[in-house]
Order: structure tokens, then sequence, then C-alpha cells
């Protein structure tokens, strides 16, 4: 694996579990469970879910975590170095890491953008971008069913003992995401047309506007890299107050300030609190579902919003 800011301590790991390095350099192995290296939480959560017992999955990012502006550490380093599958979103979610990331494919064929299986025709691009595609694909359930193509592929291609039980595992994750893609669509039929305004923080749910019939309006663009300015907040207030929009919303991974600011002078609550580019914390239980898991993230974000807009 080639990179500025990556020191290889052992070569491309060959095997199951790297655990360290003999004294030739060569990679230490275990038997057992597939190492594997996600960045954000949906990608960790993803490649669990179809993995199974059979990997061990070491997530970048945890939960609250901006992607758009993350910076990789020196334990993101070893975690990166020793697994033997990188799983990455892709589609410049990354920001700062996509370089990175597109440097040590080339280096090792086994590090995948999980948003690879997608077909390109369905991906937005916003004007906004300038020719790049919006990355936050997994906010339609649908798209993101697609993206276990990859993680299938992946893991399989390093694990081939493995392979029947991924196929397997995978097949049960897109029933799963089916259930959950139909849970949303009635989810969202409780709110008549009108009422479907989601204003948030930055421009994080384009496709969930389109997979649920949303307008979407963001304070910040696509990439949180770029602060709103006066001109922003004096538009959004002014919309909100044309439209009557009886809520908006906070997100977990970007500061909540601005769009409090925009609460107060276009006299609108804050309807809560949305995931965006990070889930919730593993173990954390509302309404019956793990707020750490995929699935509670989309049932927690479409149950506020549905909510405080009724």
């Amino acid at each position: 694996m080639k990179s500025g800011i990556f020191t290889v301590v052992c070569a491309a790991a060959l095997g199951l579990a790297v655990v360290g390095c003999d004294a030739n350099g060569r990679a230490l192995e275990t038997k057992g469970v597939l190492r594997v290296t996600a960045t954000t939480t949906m990608v960790a959560d993803l490649v669990r879910q179809v993995g199974g017992d059979r990997v061990e999955v070491a997530a970048l990012m945890g939960p609250g975590v901006d992607p758009h502006l993350y910076k990789a550490s020196a334990a993101d380093v070893v975690k990166l170095t020793q697994a033997r599958v990188v799983f990455y979103n892709g589609l410049l979610l990354e920001g700062k890491m996509q370089e990175v990331m597109v440097q040590m494919a080339r280096a090792n064929s086994q590090v995948y953008a999980v948003t690879e299986s997608i077909p390109q025709e369905k991906l937005l691009e916003p004007d906004s971008l300038g020719g790049h595609h919006d990355p936050h694909v997994w906010f339609d359930v649908q798209l993101w069913k697609q993206c276990v193509d990859t993680v299938e592929r992946g893991l399989s291609a390093a694990d081939p003992a493995g392979r029947a039980d991924y196929a397997a595992r995978a097949v049960q994750v897109r029933l799963r995401l089916d259930a959950l893609h139909t849970w949303a669509l009635a989810k969202a039929q409780e709110l008549p047309p009108a009422k479907r305004i989601l204003v948030t923080s930055h421009d994080a749910y384009n496709y969930f506007g389109r997979a649920y019939g949303f307008q979407v309006v963001g304070l910040q663009g696509i990439s949180t890299v770029t602060e709103a300015g006066l001109a922003d907040v004096t538009k959004l207030v002014d919309f909100i107050k044309e439209h009557q929009v009886k809520a908006i919303f906070v997100e977990s991974s970007v500061p909540p300030d601005a769009i409090k600011r925009i609460s107060q002078d276009a006299g609108v609550k804050v309807g809560g609190e949305l995931f965006s580019d990070a889930m919730g914390t593993p173990g954390e239980i509302e309404n019956g579902y793990d707020l750490g898991t995929f699935e509670g993230m989309i049932k927690h974000n479409l149950t506020t919003i549905v909510g405080a807009l009724k």
C-alpha cells in the first residue's frame, strides 16, 4: 500500500486476521475471523450484516463524526494496514481520505468503494458539486441495498471458503432492506405531500427526498466543508416563513448553532436531531430499535421527521 501518510508496517495481508509481522516483515496470521476495516458507521454496519461472525470489523469513524472533514489518525493507519479488506463509501464522502483510498486500491485490489455497484444513472449530480455525484446514497434504502453486492464480492474474494455463507447472508440483508424501504414509504405517507418539506443543517437528504417524496432544503451544501454565510441564513429564514414550515432539524454530525439561530429568526421549532453522515451509538435503544444500526437510523429519522411535521 502506497500513500504519503501511510507507513506500511506489514506487507499487504495475504490471509486472515493479521496480528503483526515476523522478523522478516512478513504478515503473521491467525485462523479465525476475517479482519476488515470500514470508514463510516453505515459502511461498517453493512459489512457486519453481510459478514456475520466470519468478520471482525473496525470502523474508523464513530457516532457523530463528520466524514467530510475527517482526517486519518495514527490508530487509523494501523487499522488500515492490518486489514485484509477495506470498505469505504466513495463518491468523495470521505473527503480528505479519498485520495488515500484510491492509492490503496491501486496497490491492493481488496479495497472497495461500496457505492461502485450503484449504476451511475441512479446517482444524483447536483450543479453545486461541479460534476461530482452526491455521496449520501444510504438515505434511499433501495440504493443502499445495491451496495450489498460490493460487500459480498469483496468478502468472498478475501475469504473464498466463506463464499456460500456471505451469499446466504447477503440474500437476507437484501430482504431486510426491502422491508425497511416498504416501512419508510408507508411512514412518509402519513404526511400529506404539501407538508413533506425537510429543512436541515446540510444537503444530505436529496436521495431521501427523491425516494420518499420530500422537498429537501439544507443550510449548507452537500459537503460541510464550506460554512453557510449570512445570505444563506436569510434565504432559508424567508423560505421557512413563506412555506409555513412547521419544524426544522439539527443533525448529529453537524454543529447545531446555525439551525438554532434560524429557528429563532423564523419562529419555528427544532423538531429533533437527525442522523445524517453517521449513525447513533450502538446499544442505544429507542422505540424498540438500536440507533447504532442502519435500520435504527432510518426509522429514527423518519419517525422524528413525520412526528414533528404532522
